[in-house]
């Protein structure tokens, strides 16, 4: 159950399909981790305030918590390692941009939060596909 749910993910699609999902997922951690997590490693005394006033009781550890699953998240889920359990916690991390840091944003502000948010939500479902560390693991 706990192999399943670390490295579990639909297999036999075509070359094709593979394709697809494997472009789509390591453009999407490479740019979450460099566009988004790299900058905020180490977390500045002004990246912990903000996550202060956001209501979290433990900013700091809030902080590094937001910046690693940014970045390490964002690696692993170029990797196809752990892909479940990185979009899980990317995931929630988008969810808390969309509803928190952006709430009162417009729409257009909040589309990338959104477009991370569902890219994570679909590889959190369908796992890596084939041409990943996962898939090396499971077999």
């Amino acid at each position: 159950m706990l192999r399943q749910i670390l490295f579990g993910g639909e297999t036999g699609l075509s070359p094709l399909a593979n394709a697809g999902i494997t472009l789509l997922r390591i453009f999407a951690g490479v740019s979450l981790a460099l566009a988004h997590g790299a900058g905020k490693l180490p977390p500045t005394e002004g990246f912990i305030e903000g996550t202060a006033k956001m209501g979290f009781p433990v900013p700091g550890f809030f902080a590094w918590a937001a910046a690693l699953t940014e970045s390490v998240g964002g690696i692993f889920l170029a990797l196809g390692f752990l892909t479940r359990l990185s979009s899980s916690f990317i995931i929630v991390l988008m969810c808390v941009a969309i509803l928190r840091v952006h709430a009162l944003d417009p729409y257009p502000k909040k589309e990338l939060a959104f477009l991370y948010l569902f890219i994570a939500i679909a590889f959190m479902l369908k796992g890596s596909g084939d041409w990943s560390i996962d898939s090396f693991l499971r077999k």
